[in-house]
């Protein structure tokens, strides 16, 4: 019998912060306007609306006529791709992400490229980071864009975005042309110190969900000057760069959400996290045989350990965790349903078998010391048990 679920698994969503939930609520009764109305209860949300665009201008910096909202990060990224892909297009069609992005980044690039587009996709070492260097190799006078992804959301390596960004300008400039530069950025806002001006990028997508705020709306940083087209057509709402009315609950909880992880990161929510993860890692290294560490050993989130253990099945092992009260997860939440490994643990060099035996866990705020022991004991458990089972192995620790 569990007593007490245990959630590692934040990296997929968080759960709504109490704050955000009960800033959220007026305003799906008594603050109802339509923020593109003129009267009193319209300019009420439209005010909202304005007030949560500053409070994620003071997670992520910028402007607020740069933040636009959207339903998400995938359309955050789609929009950034493809808006910048196509007005632009007269001047080049060549555009360069990684091997290891985000579905919603590479799902875009394939479309593109049936387009007419040509992507470039670059690989990465074996801890999944990109280099700056085969950025500035890979731009040609028919580079538009850019994407490379702050931080990867299955094994956490931090990528050197603002290195990158400098690579980027210098090769515009001997080429004496404008690629732009996008981020994902939904598994970093929030959780480490983001600021687009120091980051040097054009564009950077966010998501509230990844913060403790609600789902289905996140955010695209524009920076001025950035020739984009719309993603969406219909009404000028998001001063004519987004149509659709606009999801004014969702927007509030976003805004409060960044308000509130502004304080966190500046408070030190990592301080509180890092540890943790280390101890989970090592104690999983220490505990289990035959088990590595996927992903950089310090560039890395201060939430994020992803491990692959060897003789057992990664769905295996996260499906007796369950059963122990334990979510986790294989790898990202918008492939779990694949039977295909992670590309990102085949990117990174991982044989076919240890990338299907992996395991990503992602610690939240609320992740407690006697959590993190339990799932160390009840890892190991687990492991000796289907390694028993094994034809692949048989005993083991």
């Amino acid at each position: 019998m569990v007593n007490k679920r245990i959630y590692l698994d934040n990296a997929a969503t968080t759960p709504v912060d109490p704050r955000v939930k009960e800033a959220i609520l007026p305003y799906f009764s008594d603050k109802f306007g339509n923020p593109s109305s003129i009267h009193s209860f319209g300019q009420e949300t439209k005010a909202a609306i304005e007030k949560a665009r500053e409070q994620v201008v003071g997670l992520i910096g910028g402007s607020v006529d740069e933040i636009v909202f959207t339903s998400g990060g995938t359309e955050a990224d789609n929009f950034a791709l493809e808006g910048v892909a196509f007005a632009n297009e007269a001047k080049g069609k060549h555009i360069i992400t990684s091997s290891i992005e985000h579905h919603a980044v590479l799902e875009c690039c394939k479309f593109l490229e049936k387009r007419g587009f040509s992507v470039t996709y670059l690989p990465v070492d074996e801890s999944g980071v990109v280099s700056p260097e085969s950025v500035v190799r890979a731009i040609t006078d028919k580079t538009i864009l850019v994407s490379i992804m702050q931080a990867n959301n299955e094994i956490g390596t931090i990528e050197p975005i603002g290195e990158i960004a400098k690579a980027i300008k210098m090769r515009n400039a001997e080429l004496g042309i404008r690629s732009y530069f996008h981020t994902d950025a939904v598994q970093t806002a929030g959780h480490i110190p983001v600021n687009v001006n120091e980051l040097g990028v054009d564009l950077l997508s966010i998501s509230a969900h990844k913060l403790y705020g609600p789902k289905g709306v996140g955010a695209l940083y524009i920076r001025k000057g950035t020739k984009i087209t719309p993603f969406l057509h219909g009404g000028g709402q998001e001063r004519g760069r987004r149509a659709s009315t606009e999801n004014v609950p969702g927007i509030v909880g976003f805004g409060a959400a960044a308000e509130i992880a502004a304080g966190d990161v500046n408070n030190g929510e990592s301080k509180k996290l890092i540890p943790l993860r280390d101890k989970l890692i090592n104690g999983i290294l220490e505990k289990i045989t035959d088990a590595r560490l996927n992903g950089h050993l310090t560039q890395r989130l201060p939430n994020n350990v992803n491990v692959s253990i060897n003789y057992v099945e990664g769905e295996s092992m996260l499906l007796n965790l369950d059963l122990e009260g334990i979510a986790a997860s294989t790898g990202s939440a918008c492939s779990s349903g694949s039977l295909e490994p992670s590309h990102v643990l085949r990117a990174i060099g991982l044989p076919y078998e240890q990338a299907h035996g992996s395991l990503r866990f992602s610690l939240g705020k609320n992740t407690t010391e006697a959590e993190i022991d339990k799932t160390i004991e009840v890892l190991r458990k687990i492991v000796l048990k289907l390694r028993e089972m094994s034809p692949l192995k048989k005993g083991g620790k």
